[in-house]
């Protein structure tokens, strides 16, 4: 019986299912239990289902496939596999439909028969180098490739993937630091989907450049290997691309507060000023970070013992005042022979760095002078390299920041290796082989940070590593946080940064941050004081800029400044519980922290306001910043139906309105060229010291007391702030901030959800998950939109609530709910 079985399933794997009638629309396909192929000339296309919703399309050129091996995507991901339902020029999964043509185009259909993504010519080779081409929908928009620059929406320009050092940076520069070689397509017919092309090599994407119909792709070499990813929803596109490249780890806490930076505190004195000032100032704070200058001579793994004579002393002062203290660590080691420099000494001993095709060892000046540089894909260089950060951990030093790793060389026009330095590959489920810089560059940096995170892991396995990268390669969220690299302090790039760390979220990396105030050149007071608003949003809060150019801690220019930042820092505090909910949630889901409005409201990619500066924190704060900031002029926010709070004032936003002609507002639906829009709009008059920022009808918000850090433990019951409206929801998440001990059942997640009606509501507690117990012994119940007087009952006792009628909110005061319960409040 297994026999037949076994002869049955060999037959049906390589069965050569007939062509279709019309040789035009059909192929002679050799169907797969997995999936099919079929020829391209010479070449081989083969779809692989690894998901009902996930395809893997490589080709091989000479029949022959590639090697199957991928620094993005991991074995055990990679042979995933659903069964399919043959077709006779194709498949079908349970949500889509492959179909190839007569010369072996593809077209992947949703089971309507709507086009999610289709060939527009077969792939085309010259040599080595490969070029695909899709058709480009008229009503399409495309997102993500990391941080590029070019504004938010991809359509219309084109882009190199090849890891730069590109300071000072344009708003339309290409190509800057990092190359994630996955995009998503938005507002097609067959709904959002997403291309993740695994090829490390300099790559290039066309978005309607050169041919204003033709959406390309290609390569100088490397595999023809790439996924096409279905939605029909952008999330769900985002959580199955996470699925493949790998969710970015649980942060710690602390990582999540502000922090402080400059290029460079040069002195452990210096560094103690800024610390007592930030706690003078009661500017909440959590980290403090230094750059090179506390190395010796830039030697990464030393220290500077004149300017910081008692680190280890100096960080313990610190974290006792609640600050953690994170150093900059290049890859680059200098070339310092019989001078005593360990790591140059054992890494050339142990046969660590990256050599010339001579085979000598490629030496080329970086911060330390000639410098040597470890070759990364090998799996004991990553090992010896991890093992370096043992002393910093003694130290107490709390995360790493990988710098220059694109990598970044001096003296030299392209700023990088020759491509002819070769690497050797001794790594996870790769060949043994030798591989030329033209290969590796764009890995080397995300390989850089997965030595330090996994050396991190070894050196304290409790506890959660942090590293900070500014070159990576798609999957590199597995190992690092991100920043945008060196910006400029222009109002371009606080646009730009929004753009940025929309994009890099919708690339798997959640955690994105851009240095605020802009890395090079100086800041005014307001566009500085501007950048802590919107930066107080960001993901990753961390205030940075450059040798010689002006101070832009929080205090610099007038008290009235100092005043509005410090409000923006405190209020990213305030809501550190719904911040680090959508963190573990991440964690999860892959869901970005910061994300582009149309990800959880659709309908904005068809609203008529400039929504070029808007952007959401989850689902529930939507943050619209004015799209001239530099021009005190009223402009309008398109909000997405279902209703929305100010955030500010926890009333109502907007009154259904629809804009008929130049400032005429009259109605709730917004009408565009295309369809009629529901949602409202609202009219803002900018000041400098305010943001506008509106919270979700339906959100259950939670809240905390102010602190100074995450290290201080919050002063009283924790606030749920309820605003009534559809859908509504929230969740509560706690651990201990910084240890492992969440993956092991030490954490709390609880759910908790509103129901209302005429007669009042009911606030309903789910059971709770983990065995963690939080801060908080109490809850302060706000609900928000309440017109009337309200009865609250909680486990059939009477609780008193009050009354606000000018702000049309009840308030209560509950024990925490440690199980499942419903708290009712009747209308009065």
């Amino acid at each position: 019986m297994r026999a037949n079985l076994l002869l049955a399933m060999t037959a049906l794997a390589t069965m050569t299912v007939p062509a279709a009638a019309t040789a035009q629309t059909a192929a002679a396909v050799t169907v797969r239990t997995d999936g099919a192929e079929a020829r391209q000339g010479d070449a081989i296309v083969r779809v692989v289902a690894l998901t009902d919703a996930i395809l893997r399309i490589r080709i091989g050129r000479d029949g022959a496939m590639p090697e199957d091996a991928s620094w993005a995507v991991d074995k055990a991901t990679r042979v995933q596999k659903v069964a399919v339902t043959p077709a006779a020029d194709g498949f079908t999964t349970k949500t889509m439909r492959v179909r190839f043509f007569a010369d072996g185009r593809l077209r992947v259909e949703d089971l309507a028969g709507n086009v999610i993504s289709e060939d527009a010519t077969p792939a085309t080779f010259d040599g080595t180098a490969f070029t695909l081409k899709k058709t480009m929908p008229q009503a399409e928009h495309y997102f993500g490739m990391g941080d590029k620059t070019g504004g938010l929406d991809r359509r219309g320009k084109s882009f190199v993937h090849w890891n730069t050092d590109a300071f000072g940076f344009t708003s339309a520069e290409d190509p800057i630091y990092k190359s994630i070689p996955f995009f998503i397509g938005v507002g097609g017919a067959g709904g959002s989907y997403g291309v993740f092309l695994d090829n490390t090599w300099r790559t290039w994407f066309d978005f309607g450049h050169r041919n204003a119909n033709e959406l390309s792709f290609g390569g100088p070499d490397g595999p023809v290997d790439y996924y096409l990813i279905a939605g029909p929803t952008t999330a769900e596109v985002v959580r199955r691309y996470t699925d493949l490249t790998g969710k970015a780890p649980l942060t710690p806490q602390w990582a999540l507060g502000y922090q402080q930076s400059r290029y460079s505190y040069m002195t452990a004195d210096e560094l103690r000023g800024v610390a007592a000032r930030l706690r003078q100032e009661r500017v909440p704070t959590d980290v403090l970070w230094l750059d090179i200058d506390w190395q010796d001579r830039n030697r990464p793994f030393t220290v500077d013992t004149k300017a910081f004579p008692d680190m280890k002393g100096m960080i313990g002062d610190l974290k006792q005042q609640g600050f953690k203290v994170v150093t900059i660590t290049d890859m680059h080691i200098a070339r310092a022979e019989g001078q005593g420099y360990a790591p140059y000494d054992e890494g050339t001993k142990r046969d660590e760095f990256v050599r010339r095709a001579d085979h000598s060892v490629y030496v080329a000046p970086v911060w330390p002078g000639p410098s040597v540089f470890p070759d990364f894909t090998q799996a004991k260089t990553r090992d010896w390299f991890g093992a370096l950060f043992g002393d910093q951990v003694k130290m107490g030093v709390a995360g790493a920041w990988n710098d220059m790793n694109e990598p970044a060389i001096f003296e030299t026009p392209t700023k990088t290796m020759p491509d002819d330095v070769v690497h050797r590959i001794v790594s996870d489920d790769f060949a043994r082989r030798t591989a030329t810089h033209a290969e590796i560059h764009n890995v080397y940096g995300m390989e850089n940070t997965r030595a330090t995170f996994e050396g991190l892991r070894k050196l304290s396995p409790n506890e959660r590593p942090f590293v900070m990268t500014r070159a990576s390669y798609a999957g590199g969220q597995r190992y690092s946080v991100t920043w945008t690299g060196d910006n400029l302090a222009t109002w371009d790039h606080l646009k730009l940064s929004i753009q940025q760390i929309i994009n890099l979220g919708l690339s798997g990396f959640s955690y994105g941050a851009a240095d605020v105030s802009g890395f090079a050149g100086g800041p005014g007071e307001d566009l500085l004081t501007r950048w802590f608003q919107i930066g107080a949003f960001y993901p990753v809060f961390r205030n940075h800029s450059a040798k010689g150019t002006p101070r832009v801690e929080p205090w610099v220019g007038s008290p009235e400044h100092l005043a509005i930042r410090r409000r923006f820092v405190e209020e990213r505090y305030r809501l550190m519980p719904y911040l680090y909910a959508l963190a573990e949630q991440n964690a999860r889901t892959g869901d970005p922290i910061l994300r582009p409005v149309f990800y959880d409201y659709p309908s904005a990619m068809r609203m008529s306001c400039d929504q070029s500066w808007t952007f959401t924190l989850g689902r529930s704060l939507l943050v619209a910043p004015a799209p001239n900031p530099d021009q005190p002029r009223a402009y309008d926010v398109c909000l997405p139906a279902g209703g929305w709070y100010d955030y500010w004032t926890g009333q109502r936003a907007g009154v259904p309105q629809q804009q008929t002609g130049p400032g005429q507002i009259q109605s709730a639906t917004q009408a565009t060229g295309q369809a009629t829009v529901s949602g409202d709009r609202v009219t803002v008059t900018p000041t400098i010291a305010t943001l506008p920022v509106f919270v979700r009808a339906g959100t259950i918000l939670p809240r905390q007391p102010l602190v100074q850090s995450t290290a201080q433990v919050p002063d009283g019951p924790l606030q749920l702030d309820v605003y009534l409206g559809e859908d509504c929801r929230g969740d509560l998440y706690a651990d201990d901030g910084h240890s492992m001990g969440y993956t092991r059942g030490q954490f709390l997640r609880q759910a908790i959800s509103c129901q209302v009606g005429d007669a009042g509501m009911t606030l309903r507690f789910a059971a709770r998950q983990g065995r963690y117990a939080p801060w908080w012994k109490q809850l302060r119940v706000v609900v928000h939109g309440w017109t009337g007087e309200g009865a609250v009952s909680a486990a059939r006792r009477t609780v008193a609530a009050q009354r606000d009628a000018t702000a049309n909110t009840l308030s209560f005061t509950l024990p925490d709910q440690r199980t499942a319960a419903d708290i009712t409040i009747a209308r009065r």
